[in-house]
Protein backbone atom coordinates (compact mmCIF):
# COMPACT_ATOMS: atom_id res chain seq x y z
CA UNK A 1 0.00 0.00 0.00
CA UNK A 2 2.88 2.39 0.76
CA UNK A 3 4.32 1.84 -2.73
CA UNK A 4 0.92 2.56 -4.27
CA UNK A 5 0.71 5.85 -2.38
CA UNK A 6 4.29 6.72 -3.33
CA UNK A 7 3.80 6.25 -7.10
CA UNK A 8 0.30 7.75 -6.99
CA UNK A 9 1.68 10.88 -5.31
CA UNK A 10 4.53 11.09 -7.80
CA UNK A 11 1.98 10.97 -10.66
CA UNK A 12 -0.19 13.54 -8.93
CA UNK A 13 2.75 15.88 -8.31
CA UNK A 14 4.06 15.37 -11.85
CA UNK A 15 0.98 17.12 -13.21
CA UNK A 16 0.37 19.60 -10.39
CA UNK A 17 3.99 20.79 -10.30
CA UNK A 18 3.67 24.34 -11.56
CA UNK A 19 7.42 24.49 -12.18
CA UNK A 20 6.70 22.03 -15.00
CA UNK A 21 3.59 23.87 -16.17
CA UNK A 22 3.61 22.48 -19.73
CA UNK A 23 1.31 19.65 -18.63
CA UNK A 24 -1.16 22.14 -17.17
CA UNK A 25 -1.07 24.30 -20.31
CA UNK A 26 -1.84 21.30 -22.49
CA UNK A 27 -4.78 20.31 -20.29
CA UNK A 28 -6.12 23.86 -20.47
CA UNK A 29 -6.18 23.96 -24.28
CA UNK A 30 -7.65 20.47 -24.43
CA UNK A 31 -10.46 21.24 -21.96
CA UNK A 32 -11.29 24.87 -22.76
CA UNK A 33 -13.63 23.95 -25.64
CA UNK A 34 -15.87 21.87 -23.37
CA UNK A 35 -18.73 23.02 -21.17
CA UNK A 36 -19.28 21.99 -17.57
CA UNK A 37 -22.23 19.79 -18.54
CA UNK A 38 -19.85 17.75 -20.75
CA UNK A 39 -17.80 16.57 -17.79
CA UNK A 40 -18.11 12.91 -18.81
CA UNK A 41 -16.61 13.66 -22.21
CA UNK A 42 -13.81 15.61 -20.53
CA UNK A 43 -13.04 12.59 -18.33
CA UNK A 44 -12.69 10.57 -21.56
CA UNK A 45 -10.34 13.24 -22.86
CA UNK A 46 -8.20 13.00 -19.73
CA UNK A 47 -8.24 9.20 -19.86
CA UNK A 48 -7.13 9.17 -23.50
CA UNK A 49 -4.27 11.52 -22.61
CA UNK A 50 -3.29 9.24 -19.72
CA UNK A 51 -3.41 6.18 -21.99
CA UNK A 52 -1.12 7.87 -24.53
CA UNK A 53 1.16 9.19 -21.80
CA UNK A 54 1.37 5.82 -20.04
CA UNK A 55 1.89 3.83 -23.24
CA UNK A 56 5.03 5.65 -24.29
CA UNK A 57 6.21 5.81 -20.68
CA UNK A 58 5.87 2.01 -20.48
CA UNK A 59 7.60 1.49 -23.84
CA UNK A 60 10.46 3.64 -22.64
CA UNK A 61 10.62 2.03 -19.18
CA UNK A 62 10.92 -1.42 -20.78
CA UNK A 63 13.61 -0.19 -23.19
CA UNK A 64 11.47 -0.65 -26.32
CA UNK A 65 11.37 3.03 -27.29
CA UNK A 66 14.10 5.61 -27.00
CA UNK A 67 13.96 9.07 -28.54
CA UNK A 68 16.37 11.95 -28.10
CA UNK A 69 15.19 13.99 -25.09
CA UNK A 70 16.00 17.36 -26.70
CA UNK A 71 13.56 16.53 -29.51
CA UNK A 72 10.83 15.51 -27.05
CA UNK A 73 11.35 18.65 -24.95
CA UNK A 74 10.75 20.71 -28.11
CA UNK A 75 7.77 18.63 -29.29
CA UNK A 76 5.89 19.04 -26.01
CA UNK A 77 5.29 22.81 -26.38
CA UNK A 78 4.74 22.27 -30.11
CA UNK A 79 1.79 19.97 -29.31
CA UNK A 80 0.43 22.59 -26.92
CA UNK A 81 0.77 25.30 -29.58
CA UNK A 82 -0.89 23.17 -32.29
CA UNK A 83 -3.85 22.39 -30.03
CA UNK A 84 -4.23 26.08 -29.13
CA UNK A 85 -4.07 27.17 -32.78
CA UNK A 86 -6.69 24.60 -33.79
CA UNK A 87 -8.90 25.89 -30.96
CA UNK A 88 -8.54 29.48 -32.20
CA UNK A 89 -9.34 28.60 -35.82
CA UNK A 90 -12.20 26.29 -34.85
CA UNK A 91 -13.75 28.60 -32.24
CA UNK A 92 -16.72 29.37 -34.52
CA UNK A 93 -17.18 25.83 -35.86
CA UNK A 94 -19.46 23.09 -34.62
CA UNK A 95 -18.72 21.87 -31.14
CA UNK A 96 -18.66 18.12 -31.86
CA UNK A 97 -15.95 18.49 -34.51
CA UNK A 98 -13.71 20.46 -32.10
CA UNK A 99 -14.34 17.97 -29.32
CA UNK A 100 -13.43 15.00 -31.51
CA UNK A 101 -10.25 16.74 -32.67
CA UNK A 102 -9.20 17.38 -29.07
CA UNK A 103 -9.95 13.77 -28.11
CA UNK A 104 -7.55 12.65 -30.86
CA UNK A 105 -4.98 15.26 -29.75
CA UNK A 106 -5.31 14.00 -26.18
CA UNK A 107 -4.34 10.47 -27.19
CA UNK A 108 -1.66 11.24 -29.78
CA UNK A 109 -0.01 14.15 -28.06
CA UNK A 110 -0.23 12.29 -24.74
CA UNK A 111 2.24 9.83 -26.28
CA UNK A 112 4.76 12.64 -26.78
CA UNK A 113 4.23 14.03 -23.28
CA UNK A 114 4.81 10.57 -21.79
CA UNK A 115 8.24 10.42 -23.37
CA UNK A 116 9.12 13.71 -21.68
CA UNK A 117 8.93 12.06 -18.27
CA UNK A 118 10.49 8.73 -19.26
CA UNK A 119 14.07 9.37 -18.11
CA UNK A 120 12.96 10.46 -14.63
CA UNK A 121 10.60 7.51 -14.34
CA UNK A 122 13.32 5.04 -15.39
CA UNK A 123 15.65 6.47 -12.72
CA UNK A 124 12.87 6.34 -10.15
CA UNK A 125 12.04 2.66 -10.63
CA UNK A 126 15.66 1.69 -11.24
CA UNK A 127 16.27 -1.86 -12.32
CA UNK A 128 13.09 -3.23 -10.75
CA UNK A 129 11.72 -6.12 -12.75
CA UNK A 130 8.15 -5.28 -11.85
CA UNK A 131 7.54 -2.03 -13.69
CA UNK A 132 3.86 -2.61 -14.45
CA UNK A 133 2.42 -1.79 -11.02
CA UNK A 134 4.49 1.38 -10.54
CA UNK A 135 3.38 2.48 -14.05
CA UNK A 136 -0.28 1.86 -13.24
CA UNK A 137 -0.04 3.58 -9.86
CA UNK A 138 1.74 6.53 -11.46
CA UNK A 139 -0.93 6.67 -14.20
CA UNK A 140 -3.69 6.79 -11.59
CA UNK A 141 -1.97 9.76 -9.95
CA UNK A 142 -1.71 11.50 -13.31
CA UNK A 143 -5.37 10.78 -14.02
CA UNK A 144 -6.48 12.23 -10.67
CA UNK A 145 -4.40 15.39 -11.11
CA UNK A 146 -5.64 15.92 -14.65
CA UNK A 147 -9.26 15.62 -13.53
CA UNK A 148 -8.59 18.26 -10.88
CA UNK A 149 -7.14 20.65 -13.49
CA UNK A 150 -9.82 20.18 -16.14
CA UNK A 151 -12.50 20.46 -13.46
CA UNK A 152 -10.99 23.84 -12.54
CA UNK A 153 -10.94 24.93 -16.20
CA UNK A 154 -14.59 23.93 -16.61
CA UNK A 155 -15.64 25.75 -13.42
CA UNK A 156 -13.77 28.91 -14.43
CA UNK A 157 -15.29 28.81 -17.92
CA UNK A 158 -18.73 28.27 -16.46
CA UNK A 159 -18.36 31.20 -14.04
CA UNK A 160 -17.12 33.54 -16.78
CA UNK A 161 -19.85 32.53 -19.21
CA UNK A 162 -22.80 32.60 -16.80
CA UNK A 163 -21.92 35.37 -14.36
CA UNK A 164 -19.83 37.70 -16.52
CA UNK A 165 -21.50 37.06 -19.92
CA UNK A 166 -18.27 36.00 -21.63
CA UNK A 167 -19.16 34.11 -24.79
CA UNK A 168 -17.87 30.58 -25.20
CA UNK A 169 -16.08 31.69 -28.38
CA UNK A 170 -14.26 34.48 -26.52
CA UNK A 171 -13.37 32.13 -23.65
CA UNK A 172 -11.84 29.65 -26.11
CA UNK A 173 -10.05 32.35 -28.13
CA UNK A 174 -8.53 34.24 -25.18
CA UNK A 175 -7.57 31.18 -23.16
CA UNK A 176 -6.07 29.39 -26.18
CA UNK A 177 -4.20 32.52 -27.28
CA UNK A 178 -2.61 32.94 -23.86
CA UNK A 179 -1.51 29.31 -23.87
CA UNK A 180 -0.15 29.69 -27.42
CA UNK A 181 1.99 32.60 -26.19
CA UNK A 182 3.43 30.50 -23.36
CA UNK A 183 4.05 27.53 -25.65
CA UNK A 184 5.84 29.65 -28.27
CA UNK A 185 8.22 30.94 -25.61
CA UNK A 186 8.82 27.38 -24.41
CA UNK A 187 9.54 26.27 -27.99
CA UNK A 188 12.10 29.06 -28.47
CA UNK A 189 13.73 28.13 -25.15
CA UNK A 190 13.96 24.49 -26.20
CA UNK A 191 15.22 24.78 -29.78
CA UNK A 192 17.54 21.83 -30.21
CA UNK A 193 19.08 22.38 -33.65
Amino acid sequence: MNEFILYFKIGLNHVLDFAAYDHVLFLIVLAVIFSFNQFRKVVWLVTLFTIGHSTTLALSAYGILSIRMALIEFLIPLTICITGIVNVFDAKKSTSRKENTNLIFGLLFGCIHGLGFSNYFKMMIGKEEDKLFPLLEFALGIEAAQIIIVFGVLILGNILQYFFSVTKRDWIMVCSSIVIGFSLQMMFDRIFW
